[in-house]
């Protein structure tokens, strides 16, 4: 089993690398939090097919960062960089999302990142069929050495949430809050299926970069 590095350098260390190939990763966040830019750099390191089921693919490129910059807060060179080597946007068919998904997955490159932003239009079908699309994606990812990273937000997800969460290998889990005058955003990692999971939450800056977070809080 290869690791394949996130595109965020402090998880990366966290995870001896990065996230074991053939993972099925969820990143839950909430719809007004900049979760989008985790997402931007978990399709940094490798080939990545990007499809978007809610937005259109002009509006995800134009917010993705292609530029292969540094980290805020990080050093340069070695760890700190992530090259987009290729990055691939496609919308899903709205009435058809679980069919686009697994023939993008099928047609998954060796050592690739599929993302899927994001999985609530998956999630809204029958739950037998939706626990197929499950075992048949996490297959794909398998077979290509890959990672699919799934984005879903939180509130009203319905009752397949749980069916997302249990097949996932690694759940990030990103909580916004807001405190005095202060946007306080902390990713925590309850799973890590063959690996370890985050003992204490990770305190981010998530403005137009991804960044750790060194202030302290104050009771």
């Amino acid at each position: 089993m290869e690791t394949l590095p996130t595109g965020i350098s402090v998880l990366d260390r966290e995870f001896g690398g990065g996230l074991p190939s053939g993972s099925v990763v969820v990143l839950k966040a909430d719809p007004a939090s900049q979760s989008e830019l985790i997402v931007d750099r978990f399709s940094r390191p490798r080939e990545c097919r990007y499809l978007t089921t809610v937005r259109s693919a002009e509006a995800v490129e134009s917010g993705l960062t292609l530029d292969g910059g540094t980290e805020s807060g990080e050093t340069n060179g070695g760890e700190g960089e992530s090259r987009v080597e290729a990055t691939v946007v496609e919308e899903t068919d709205r009435e058809a999302p679980v069919d686009d998904v697994l023939a993008a997955a099928a047609d998954l490159s060796e050592r690739a990142t599929l993302v899927v932003d994001s999985v609530e239009p998956l999630e809204a079908v029958d739950r037998s069929r939706y626990g197929s699309f499950l075992t048949d994606l996490r297959q794909h990812v398998v077979d290509a050495g890959g990672i699919a990273v799934l984005h879903g937000f939180k509130g009203d997800t319905g009752r397949n949430r749980v069916v997302t969460e249990q097949v996932s290998d690694v759940v990030f889990d990103l909580r916004t809050s807001v405190t005095g005058t202060e946007i306080v955003n902390r990713l925590i990692v309850p799973k890590f299926r063959g690996g370890a999971a985050l003992e204490e939450p990770l305190k981010l800056k998530l403005t137009d970069t991804v960044s750790v977070d060194t202030s302290r809080d104050i009771a």
